[in-house]
């Protein structure tokens, strides 16, 4: 297995992945990852809804089809772990998390006025580097996990405060630009005019920035401060790297066409982020009450264990859809109420 874990004392089992499952997982992911940059780079367009609703349907089914691939092939020969529960409570979470990223796509691509017929390149390759980002990071909360059982300590407290300045920023920020664009700008040269996917092009001996760059850099930018809250989430439902990798691809799988598919839709969540703010609150204290109850820290209780409860997977993953579905529920009631009052 790689990547392995070091058995807690409350894991009577631990998930078997084979090198071939690794090799075949990842092997699957790229494949798919170059269909969407073949599809994208042959015909640039602006897919059509019934388009992005084909395909993303066609993502959501394979997400589904492997989370029960894991209850057959890994739960029913492996008795004593519930290796699907924890796919599907991770998939729903990092899925959640993903259309909050995509909120701020939104955002880039009206700061910067990418040109529509341009927006599915910009997009496919944030979503590539958003998985880059978080197979680093996966790798890193792994060896973490493994030799250091007090990161979850961390974890959970950077989930608290990560849900409170969720819900002190009820509005996100509707400028695209952060720090790292800003310094760009202030220190390259930079050109006003789209060249397509070029990022740099040269007039009269000088290198110029274009546009697209800036809207790369700004995706890439917030792709890692996403990874950054997605990652400790995962691992609060889950410690088996393989699962936490696959609920992180399926998640990002069809997000650009959900990005066409939901466009407007997105901006009638109004109650996104405090949803968010639950659910990662949530996790956060599972996070706490495990490192609590697996405590080694020689200056709390001794290095020896608290007598805490730990909560299931059965029921994080019901707290989850709970919290999904109110979270849209009354962002679609309400939103629409404002629009009939005018």
């Amino acid at each position: 297995m790689l990547l392995p874990l070091a058995e807690k004392t409350t894991e009577t089992v631990g998930m078997s992945v084979s090198q071939t499952e690794w090799f075949v997982t990842i092997g699957a992911t790229i494949a798919i990852l170059l269909f969407d940059v073949v599809i994208v780079a042959r015909r640039p367009h602006e897919p059509t809804l019934k388009e992005s609703a084909v395909y993303l349907a066609g993502y959501v089914g394979l997400a589904i089809a492997f989370g029960i691939w894991v209850v057959v092939h890994h739960d029913v020969s492996e008795p004593g772990g519930d290796f699907g529960l924890q796919f599907f409570a991770g998939w729903l979470t990092e899925y959640s998390l993903s259309i909050d990223n995509l909120f701020i796509f939104l955002i880039i691509m009206a700061s910067f006025k990418v040109p529509r017929k341009l927006q599915q390149e910009a997009l496919l390759v944030g979503i590539i580097l958003a998985l880059i980002f978080r197979g680093i990071f996966i790798a890193i909360g792994a060896v973490a996990i493994n030799n250091f059982s007090w990161i979850f300590y961390l974890f959970g407290a950077f989930l608290l405060w990560t849900a409170w300045t969720l819900i002190k920023d009820k509005d996100h920020d509707d400028d695209g630009e952060n720090a790292v664009v800003r310094f760009a700008k202030r220190y390259f040269n930079t050109k006003d005019e789209w060249h397509g996917l070029t990022l740099f092009i040269k007039e009269n001996g000088k290198t110029f920035i274009t546009p697209m760059f800036l809207v790369i850099l700004s995706l890439g930018t917030t792709d890692l401060l996403f990874a950054l809250d997605s990652i400790p989430a995962i691992y609060g439902l889950t410690k088996e790297p393989y699962l936490v990798f696959t609920a992180n691809v399926f998640a990002l799988m069809g997000l650009r066409q959900l990005y066409f598919l939901l466009g407007g839709l997105l901006k009638k969540l109004i109650y996104l982020s405090q949803g968010l703010a639950l659910l990662l609150a949530f996790i956060g204290v599972k996070l706490v009450l495990h490192a609590l109850h697996t405590n080694e820290l020689p200056f709390l209780n001794g290095g020896q264990p608290f007598d805490v409860p730990e909560i299931p997977t059965l029921l994080s993953l019901g707290v989850i859809v709970g919290i999904l579905s109110v979270t849209a529920v009354v962002s679609l009631t309400v939103s629409a109420r404002r629009e009939s009052a005018g």
